[in-house]
């Protein structure tokens, strides 16, 4: 099975990329945060799914080792497959489907198409232990510090602001406050200002 490949890029299509390999073309399927970072004619590596069945045999792409241990808990979860597996990690990194996870917050993954309401609930249930041990165990990367604050991101996504911009601006407040309406008045300050 191929886990890792590293060559130049020589095409670019709407979900895959074609990477040249000691002059052999491999066709490595990838989100599209990743495909929006790749130029063609530039190195690239790449970790890899390689995804066997009956009638295929595809790759799968991803930036690190994070992003592909996420990917195959996702796909460990019946009724996820690997394009909408894919289709989660176009939509949100890491620590945003960890805590969403870790939340029981399913609706980040009814964003994705193929992924419903009962699929996403599984989803969260599911991988609601594993995440957990593999953020004690070490893997996936240390778990965020934005983890302990649930009820805070809670309200800055209540506003309308992305998972991903409620947690910077989380992160960005001083360590110091403890008062949760204090830091969520601060981050709503922070979250103005890159306006």
């Amino acid at each position: 099975m191929l886990a890792y490949l590293r060559g130049q890029v020589l095409a670019k299509g709407n979900n895959y990329v074609i990477l040249d390999v000691n002059n052999v073309g491999y066709q490595i399927f990838a989100g599209e945060s990743l495909l929006g970072s790749i130029k063609i004619a530039e190195d690239r590596e790449f970790y890899l799914s390689h995804i066997v069945r009956e009638d295929a045999s595809d790759l799968y792409g991803f930036r690190n080792v994070e992003e592909l241990e996420m990917f195959g808990l996702l796909l460990s979860v019946s009724g996820v497959g690997p394009k909408s597996a894919l289709g989660v990690m176009s939509i949100a990194t890491v620590d945003d489907v960890r805590e969403a996870v870790l939340r029981g917050d399913a609706e980040l993954l009814t964003k994705v198409a193929g992924i419903g309401k009962k699929t996403a609930e599984r989803v969260v249930l599911e991988l609601k232990n594993k995440v957990g041990k593999i953020m004690s165990g070490g893997s996936l990367g240390a778990p965020s510090m934005s983890t302990s604050y649930g009820d805070e991101l809670d309200a800055l996504i209540a506003l309308g602001y992305s998972m991903q911009d409620a947690r910077a601006a989380l992160n960005e407040v001083d360590t110091t406050l403890t008062d949760s309406g204090e830091r969520v008045k601060t981050a709503l300050k922070r979250l103005g200002k890159r306006i």
